[in-house]
């Protein structure tokens, strides 16, 4: 299971990479496994800020429909516009191609309270 150490992880398996005052959200490794085969994934493309906590969108795979939730708040910068064509890109490559939104942080002390990697395994293991 890869578990990437340099990223912050929420209870609900979404995954916050911080560069500067941004960040990129997506959903782990472990998440992407559970789901299945990625089909569709559903965030508005006018979406202008995410509040920690609140669903931004759905993922949906084969087997489930899944709730995408803002493990920080934040105002929206890009939607991964490639997952419209190409979903399977968040079970391929979820760490990297697979992001699915990229932010303004309005609250950087926010990403503290999420979980390191060790924690974040010991939770799914």
């Amino acid at each position: 299971m890869n578990v990437p150490a340099e990223l912050k992880y929420t209870k609900d398996h979404e995954w916050l990479k911080i560069e500067g005052s941004n960040g990129f959200i997506g959903i782990t490794d472990y998440a992407q496994g559970e789901l299945g085969d990625v089909v569709f994934v559903d965030i508005d493309p006018d979406l202008s800020e995410l509040v920690k906590g609140e669903s931004f969108g759905t993922i949906e795979a084969v087997k489930t429909v899944s709730d995408l939730y803002a493990p920080v708040s934040g105002k929206v910068i890009e939607v991964n516009s490639k997952l419209q064509d190409e979903p399977q890109l968040v079970n391929s490559d979820p760490y990297g191609e697979g992001w699915l939104i990229k932010i303004e942080l309005t609250d950087k002390a926010q990403a503290d309270e999420l979980l390191g990697s060790e924690s974040y395994k010991e939770q799914i293991s």
